[in-house]
């Protein structure tokens, strides 16, 4: 549902929908240009933390997020019902502080998150640390792919996420931080 005018109203439809469809074999929800609000990405996290919800992928790229906005999803992060593996938050103006709100639900061991792609979100070496000590802490952490494609890392902050690449206790496979510089694993 990419660039349908959905506002917090339409969240919350879809929300109540798939909550009564407790049966709903939805995996992925695609949202990117929309714009939900802080209600509407309220009543998605609160879906996503359902044991009986089935979405492992969510797409809220250009969708005018906020920090308050990542502190709700940090919360769906550290829930142990949540079967979310990708999330997708890229072309928002998170900035280091959502960044940081973020990472502290990726340091909780409930954490089930696979791929998380924040491309072109104001994001700089300060959350980039947060990042790297998140994946660092959380040993059980299922993170393996990372882009922070457009943002401005500084030498800091490549330095700091490249170093995960090398930590045997990280899963962490891939990881994008600007267009000439993408690293993976074993090369």
């Amino acid at each position: 549902m990419r660039y349908c005018s959905i506002t917090d109203e339409g969240c919350a439809a879809l929300a109540s929908a798939l909550r009564l469809n407790s049966s709903s074999h939805l995996r992925e929800l695609n949202l990117y240009g929309n714009n939900p609000g802080e209600t509407g990405v309220k009543l998605l996290s609160g879906l996503l933390k359902d044991p009986h919800c089935k979405l492992e992928t969510l797409q809220l790229c250009e969708c005018n997020l906020t920090e308050e906005s990542c502190r709700v999803l940090s919360s769906v992060l550290s829930s142990n019902s949540s079967s979310l593996r990708e999330l997708n938050l890229s072309e928002n103006k998170l900035q280091d502080s959502g960044v940081k709100l973020l990472s502290a639900g990726l340091k909780n061991p409930h954490c089930t998150l696979e791929i998380l792609e924040m491309r072109y979100c104001s994001i700089t070496d300060e959350g980039c640390a947060a990042l790297a000590s998140a994946l660092r802490l959380n040993s059980s952490s299922h993170l393996r792919e990372l882009n922070l494609y457009g943002n401005n890392p500084g030498e800091t902050g490549v330095k700091l996420l490249s170093g995960l690449l090398k930590d045997p206790h990280c899963k962490l496979e891939t990881l994008h931080i600007e267009s000439y510089f993408p690293t993976r694993m074993g090369i």
